[in-house]
């Protein structure tokens, strides 16, 4: 508790210096909303693990083809994730790994949620 304590004192005595926070909140906010589908939300984690194409990723999420293939659009127009072509494949991958923390820990609040012990809490079986 005394580390949460400590958090809570510095934020509050930490002021804005050259009024950027705005900006930065903005961007932050914006970034959130983006992330705020599950489809995309999947599909950032799915692509920590490394570049995958349309097809690899509509196997893996509770969506189309072509659904899959507008979440990646957006999220490309959002700058989250880029691609490139591959002979006939487009290949997607996530921008930054702050996006796949960002999605992890999302996932893992939710987590705390939903279950009674988080996977992230258990244990593998010894």
């Amino acid at each position: 508790m005394r580390a949460h304590n400590d958090m809570a004192t510095a934020s509050a005595v930490r002021q804005p210096d050259d009024g950027s926070d705005g900006e930065v909140l903005a961007v932050a906010a914006q970034v959130l909303t983006h992330l705020a589908d599950p489809t995309r939300l999947s599909l950032i984690r799915l692509l920590a693990g490394g570049e995958q194409d349309v097809g690899t990723l509509t196997a893996q999420v509770a969506a189309s083809r072509s659904s899959v293939s507008q979440h990646l659009g957006r999220l490309r127009l959002a700058g989250l994730v880029s691609s490139h072509r591959e002979g006939r494949r487009m290949l997607y991958r996530v921008t930054s790994g702050h996006l796949v923390a960002l999605a992890d820990q999302a996932f893992g609040y939710a987590e705390h949620l939903v279950r009674a012990v988080p996977d992230h809490h258990r244990h593998p079986s010894v």
